[in-house]
């Protein structure tokens, strides 16, 4: 079994990220009150199966936010991860942008199922869709998708694959280094990001081969800001 590739980005560098103040959210943005979440979780998981079964690539991974009942590992079919969501805010500011995960068609990617917890489903779904989607422009952005699990093929609720409406920027992942390296807003640096991430995939075992380029390669630029 060939051994694990051990990460090279580290708190260090996280830490070398100059902080940023900014908007946590787009000012235009209408934002989803309760009961728009609740006809959208409605709406969403109407037929579906119970408990609702939610494919996590990224932060959910490692801060899901809602009471999970059961974790699986999962492959999303025809899906891989990219740092493709141009962010002027939460993790970016105009002057300092920043890039979120999205899932982007073709290849696979690992990741993890959450089973949301039955007795606090409705709880759960506004807590999800109000920090995945968080306003009318972007709540097209959740659909159900295919996933392999260790009982076979199974669908799950996921977001932004394919974004909808979303200021969707495609990179280099030499270029959406850069971008990592320098972006920060109120919520945090990418670098942080970036960093829990592969952290988070790296407890799960998993290996994706372009989250670990994408960390040396963030790691480097900062190296070589500060050197």
């Amino acid at each position: 079994m060939p051994r694990p590739i051990p990460l090279v980005l580290s708190d260090h560098h996280v830490a070398r990220v100059p902080p940023a103040d900014g908007l946590l959210h787009d000012p235009s943005w209408q934002m989803l009150q309760d009961d728009d979440l609740d006809r959208l979780a409605a709406r969403l998981t109407d037929g579906r199966p119970r408990p609702v079964p939610i494919f996590a690539y990224g932060s959910l991974i490692w801060n899901p936010g809602f009471e999970v009942q059961g974790r699986r590992r999962a492959t999303a079919i025809g899906w891989h991860r990219d740092f493709s969501l141009s962010l002027d805010h939460f993790r970016g500011t105009p002057e300092r942008p920043g890039l979120m995960l999205a899932l982007a068609s073709g290849g696979s990617c690992e990741g993890l199922l959450l089973e949301i917890a039955v007795a606090s489903e409705a709880e759960a779904l506004r807590a999800i869709l109000r920090r995945e989607l968080v306003a009318h422009e972007l709540a097209a952005n959740a659909c159900w998708i295919e996933v392999e699990t260790d009982r076979g093929r199974e669908t799950a609720l996921t977001f932004y694959a394919d974004p909808v409406d979303a200021p969707v920027l495609r990179l280099t992942v030499q270029e959406q280094a850069r971008r990592l390296a320098t972006a920060a807003g109120a919520a945090g640096s990418g670098a942080e990001y970036l960093l829990r991430t592969a952290r988070g995939l790296e407890a799960l075992g998993i290996h994706d081969e372009y989250i670990w380029t994408l960390q040396r390669l963030v790691a480097e630029e900062i190296d070589a800001r500060h050197a």
